[in-house]
């Protein structure tokens, strides 16, 4: 099979490429390098790279030729990044969404698996979070991968498009990238642990989320890929636990052997509060089951950017 993995040179699609390459399938990847890295592809013999955006629809239409599965995983990350610029936020993540439904459409693409997110949520007091609550999305980050997924519903129902969305919980694992300053929390926090400074936590260190190995995701997505029945559904993708960022540091110093200091600072706007994933549905019709579990990702995360190559 040809698959096709807009944003394949970032943390969650270089490692769905790995997987797709080791399966032997022919992987094309679709990437403009703005948040992605060509290091993240080094290693990967047989892989096709096309350097394009997502808000060029005739660069899409031209990469989806001859593909028979598209993994959407392209997009522009960060609630903090989409609050200072939320138009730009809405152009990548919704237009560009619409931009690749369309040339999948066109182009006889047979499904689309969209990488949506558990932003879509907000603070909805309610645990876990289930695919039937009403979204409440708090930032642009969040109104634009909820509108990505209105799209794949469309596309589904309307021009018979297969599409499924699955929205991630807090993914992290190796080559994230630690030293953006839309950094996710678990990388930054190893690099600076490993530096030796302090923690930054925004709040109390209370607030929790459901940390979800980079492993649980592919295969999350592989499983998308091959079900029969699910098309314009929402799943959840987590799994199933919730930890606050008090007791990431603990496990942290727990793995590194000592304690690390934390600076506390004010809450951040459009954060979430709480998120916990109820992934019954994604079990019932997908078949998934984490098989990596939030301690022993973190320390797989911890040795590898322990690791010379890493720094």
């Amino acid at each position: 099979m040809r698959f096709l993995i807009t944003g394949g040179a970032g943390f969650i699609g270089s490692h769905l490429a790995a997987a797709l390459l080791r399966a032997g399938g022919e992987v094309r990847v679709f990437d403009n390098f703005s948040t992605g890295k060509r290091e993240n592809l080094q290693g990967l013999p047989g892989l096709e790279i096309l350097e394009g955006d997502l808000r060029e629809l005739e660069a899409i239409q031209r990469a989806c030729r001859g593909v028979d599965t598209l993994f959407h995983q392209g997009a522009l990350p960060s609630v903090a990044r989409s609050l200072e610029d939320p138009l730009e936020s809405t152009w990548v993540n919704a237009v560009g969404t619409l931009h690749v439904l369309m040339a999948a459409h066109q182009s006889g693409v047979k499904k689309v698996i969209y990488a949506s997110s558990s932003s879509a949520y907000g603070n909805s007091p309610a645990l876990p979070k289930s695919e039937g609550m009403k979204p409440d999305p708090l930032s642009p980050y969040a109104v634009s991968k909820l509108a990505g997924e209105e799209y794949c519903k469309v596309f589904a129902h309307a021009y018979g498009l297969e599409t499924v969305s699955l929205r991630y919980f807090n993914v992290f694992g190796p080559r994230q990238d630690p030293l953006s300053f839309y950094a996710a929390v678990i990388p930054k926090f190893i690099q600076l642990a490993l530096m030796g400074e302090p923690l930054p936590i925004f709040g109390d260190g209370e607030q929790s989320r459901d940390f979800t190995y980079i492993d649980n995701v592919v295969q999350a997505n592989l499983l998308a890929m091959r079900a029969e029945g699910a098309p314009g559904q929402v799943f959840n993708i987590g799994c199933g636990e919730r930890i606050t960022l008090n007791q990431l540091v603990e496990e942290l110093g727990g793995i590194l052997g000592r304690d690390l200091p934390r600076g506390y600072h004010a809450p951040r706007p459009g954060d979430v509060r709480h998120s916990l994933a109820d992934i019954s549905k994604a079990q019932s019709l997908l078949g998934y089951q984490p098989a990596v579990g939030f301690r022993e990702g973190l320390i797989r995360t911890v040795e590898f950017f322990a690791t010379p190559q890493a720094k």
